[in-house]
């Protein structure tokens, strides 16, 4: 409990400013890369559920083009790959759209670990994860979820892992779960585009 009362949230926001200034080369490269490949802003905001179910605007790096349906998540688009940019795709193979979300953790409103925030409008996984405590912590720019399956996964699972989470909250267990998302985005495990039910 003291760790995740007190110290995870020094924890967040150390490594998030580390994170930050070893990831900012690369940080301006894709930005540039993104503003030369097509038109429209470099990031782009999505609201999420947040810590006892709040909404909060996600940050992330544009992937799609600006004439792409907006709020609607990418699982519902029936064909992805006409609204995916170039640079799009890359982003998303090797999760360098997250990046973005290293503002969000160290605004507080997300951790380096924790339940992936849902969208707003997946009221059946919100309804889920209700019943395992996990609306109730930061959402994470990675999880127990993410490094067990990720979109592959349905999602009485992965809030099944939410509830494991929870109930394990640790400072090795959060280092474990950072390890394994090292682990599986150097392999691009675990991720599924277009109509999937699971895409967050």
């Amino acid at each position: 409990m003291m760790y995740r009362n007190y110290f995870k949230r020094l924890f967040d926001l150390v490594l998030s400013i580390v994170f930050f200034i070893l990831l900012s080369p690369a940080f301006l490269l894709l930005s540039l890369a993104i503003k030369l490949d097509s038109k429209g802003p470099v990031f782009f905001k999505q609201r999420r559920i947040g810590s006892g179910k709040s909404e909060f605007m996600i940050f992330k790096f544009r992937t799609m083009k600006t004439d792409a349906p907006k709020d609607q998540p990418t699982h519902l688009l029936k064909n992805p790959d006409e609204h995916i940019t170039r640079m799009g795709k890359f982003l998303r193979k090797t999760s360098l759209d997250e990046i973005p979300q290293l503002f969000n953790i160290f605004l507080g409103q997300m951790s380096l670990v924790g339940p992936r925030p849902a969208l707003y409008n997946q009221y059946d996984l919100i309804a889920l994860r209700d019943e395992v405590g996990a609306n109730d912590v930061k959402p994470g720019l990675t999880g127990w979820a993410q490094v067990n399956g990720r979109d592959e996964i349905p999602i009485d699972v992965k809030s099944r892992f939410d509830g494991e989470y929870i109930e394990k909250i640790s400072f090795l267990f959060d280092l474990k779960c950072i390890f394994l998302t090292f682990k599986s985005v150097s392999k691009a495990e675990g991720i599924v585009e277009g109509q999937h039910p699971n895409k967050l």
